[in-house]
């Protein structure tokens, strides 16, 4: 992957290094100025006439050092061949932009496409067992040998995270590990070789710049991200406690379908798992064949036409779902969205109207087909 870097790219970087500018505030301002450059250029005056913006972040804005410390950025990213993916290009995850808290810039070593048109996130414990081990090579050889156009997310920790990783590598499935630091490190260090090996099919992605240490709070913060970029998050095994299940609490708060391996009852890292499929947070999975039906990505059966009833009023929304809908034989709520470019929360509203007037039936899984 060559860099690339547009002129933008010094305020891009900027932008995440102002201190009490979060994620939010940095897409308002953006949104109101006009863009990242013009945020720096704007006059004070104007910027504290901004909702939200006191006196304080005005100097925080128009301080030199920020400037500075994202050109000290831009020389490593340079320097070290990244790819910048600020939440406005193409290029930035499709399935991240109707996340609420996305970050607004990411930093990418090695394939930089985390638009594959299905994508699986798999975490788990970091003390797996041989059987939650099986479990995951199994399902991710099972998987690979059904579709070419996949992604494995996971993160790179010790456990499951690494075991997804080597199973993608292993099945020639491009896989990302998205880490909790800065891109000049890899953490843990034992797991260098087969970060390496990611890079031709996959890569190492972050929010962080460099010289952020894989503090503990970071972590949370990066599962963020694990969650949203898949259309699924798989849990196998966890504790009652730790970052699996918040990562799953995330994953349903953003509409994603999660999964979870079942264990016995005596297993202390089969807890997590068995509470989310008991608590209907998560669905019990089987085998490949089992979650392809919840996913809706069932491609044996092909589409019939269908053609709208004459009589049938629609309105210009319902009309773009049902012409989507029309062009699938069904498809998750979360790749409707993406397409239509509607937001997840807004098209459940649209879809409950299409199921009332009896054009759209819902599936298992957050899947949706037409009548």
């Amino acid at each position: 992957m060559s860099t690339v870097v547009t002129d933008k790219a010094l305020y891009q970087i900027a932008l995440t290094h102002i201190t009490g500018v979060g994620v939010a505030l940095a897409r308002n301002l953006m949104q109101i100025v006009g863009d990242e450059e013009q945020v720096f250029k704007e006059s004070a005056n104007n910027l504290r006439k901004i909702q939200g913006i006191s006196t304080r972040l005005v100097q925080e804005i128009r301080s030199s050092d920020v400037l500075r410390k994202a050109e000290e950025e831009l020389n490593f990213v340079l320097k070290n061949n990244l790819q910048l993916l600020f939440f406005t290009s193409p290029q930035y995850p499709q399935r991240l932009t109707h996340c609420i808290d996305a970050p607004i810039l990411l930093y990418v070593k090695g394939e930089s496409n985390l638009n594959y048109k299905k994508v699986i996130s798999i975490i788990g414990t970091r003390n797996a067992s041989s059987y939650g081990c099986d479990a995951c090579k199994q399902f991710v050889k099972d998987l690979s040998s059904k579709f070419s156009d996949l992604l494995i997310v996971s993160g790179l920790a010790y456990g499951i995270d690494i075991c997804a990783h080597r199973a993608a590598l292993e099945n020639n499935v491009p896989t990302i590990a998205v880490l909790a630091h800065g891109l000049d490190r890899i953490y843990p260090s034992v797991h260098r070789k087969t970060a390496i090996d990611m890079l031709d099919k996959g890569g190492l992605v972050t929010e962080f710049p460099s010289k952020t240490e894989p503090e503990r709070f970071n972590f949370v913060r990066r599962n963020r991200i694990v969650a949203g970029l898949s259309d699924a998050l798989i849990v196998i095994e966890s504790a009652d406690k730790g970052g699996s299940l918040i990562t799953a609490e995330i994953a349903n708060s953003y509409y994603r379908e999660v999964f979870a391996l079942p264990g016995r009852v005596t297993d202390r890292s089969s807890v997590g798992c068995n509470r989310l499929i008991s608590s209907n947070r998560a669905i019990l999975m089987q085998d490949v064949k089992d979650f392809v039906n919840h996913m809706g990505w069932d491609e044996s059966a092909k589409p019939q036409p269908k053609q709208k009833e004459l009589f049938l009023q629609l309105t210009e929304t319902e009309e773009r779902v049902f012409n989507a809908l029309n062009d699938n034989n069904s498809i998750h709520v979360n790749m409707l969205a993406i397409d239509l470019n509607i937001p997840v929360s807004e098209l459940f509203f649209t879809l409950l109207e299409l199921e009332m007037k009896n054009v759209v039936k819902p599936l298992p899984g957050g899947v949706y087909k037409l009548l």
